[in-house]
């Protein structure tokens, strides 16, 4: 993933709209491309939120309207029975035409009327049918309940430090063959002083979960072949990394593939630490799972470093 030049430019540089994009917890604001929302309307009512979206079939609504009852008013006498009189009369026809009402008190009695009528109503039939499309598509789009703790942490396990991440899913139903990747995304600098971002593949102790229904400790090993080998927090923070972790799988209840993501910058991985211990053991032996603590790490003592590092 390449950044360019420095000359790429300061803020304010280049022409078109600022928008801001988050990658997690960074933020990036782009500039020099034109946002046509016209042009991908499916695509901003996909991801619009549910307040704006409303807000917006209600002022396309109002403003379908408005059009409409002008054009009935230019003619007048065209609606019979126009009650209140006058362009609020007309305004409140084209409403009932428009969602194909037809109370029956006002009704066109010109060709002209009925001309102006019969556009509405099929301008109507195309509105009704793509806003429930929409609405289908935005409550049958597929939602994963993954948790992702906050933070991960670096620990010794078996004689080697190892980078782990927990994650849970919240809904407790069976995600099956479910399956994960890591990957480090940081700046470095060429040979040739161009600088970029790579992104580095991190592999997993174990990368697929048959029954994903609870919690899943995802861990990978820092030794001589990995790209943290020589990393710490201090030089991770100085190269700007970020670490995406990404969860996928199918939901046994509905068949339909779940995905989410979480970003780590550096300054979220805890060294030294590990995951507060979050499951109990009844004296009746039922286990017992608190979340409460899902996202809390705490330090290692200096005996448990060493004992770690000397296997």
């Amino acid at each position: 993933m390449e950044s360019g030049n420095e000359a790429a430019g300061k803020p304010g540089a280049g022409t078109g709209q600022f928008r801001r994009v988050r990658f997690g917890e960074r933020e990036v604001i782009t500039h020099g491309l034109e946002r046509r929302v016209w042009q991908d309307l499916y695509h901003y009512a996909m991801t619009v939120s549910w307040p704006r979206l409303f807000v917006s079939l209600a002022l396309a609504f109002l403003a379908f309207n408005v059009v409409f009852s002008v054009l009935y008013y230019a003619v007048p006498g065209c609606v019979a029975n126009l009650n209140p009189p006058g362009l609020v009369g007309d305004f409140f026809f084209s409403v009932e035409t428009l969602a194909t009402v037809g109370y029956g008190d006002m009704h066109p009695q010109t060709l002209y009327g009925h001309s102006v009528a019969a556009v509405e109503i099929f301008v109507g039939m195309i509105s009704v049918a793509l806003v429930t499309g929409v609405m289908f598509a935005r409550f049958s789009r597929p939602t994963a309940r993954f948790l992702f703790a906050r933070v991960a942490v670096v620990r010794p396990m078996d004689g080697k430090r190892v980078l782990m991440f927990r994650a849970a899913n919240a809904r407790q139903n069976i995600i099956m063959e479910a399956s994960a990747q890591l990957r480090l995304i940081r700046g470095s600098v060429t040979a040739e002083g161009y600088r970029l971002r790579r992104v580095e593949d991190l592999k997993l102790v174990r990368d697929t979960h048959p029954l994903f229904v609870l919690g899943w400790n995802l861990m990978h090993v820092i030794d001589e072949t990995s790209p943290l080998a020589n990393e710490t927090g201090v030089s991770l923070a100085a190269v700007d990394a970020v670490f995406n972790l990404t969860l996928s799988g199918t939901d046994e209840t509905t068949g339909q593939v779940l995905m989410a993501r979480f970003a780590y910058r550096a300054d979220s991985i805890r060294w030294n630490h590990t995951f507060r211990d979050i499951i109990t053991t009844a004296s009746d032996g039922i286990d017992y799972f608190d979340y409460g603590k899902f996202h809390d790490a705490d330090p290692l003592y200096e005996a448990e470093i060493e004992d770690g590092a000397a296997g």
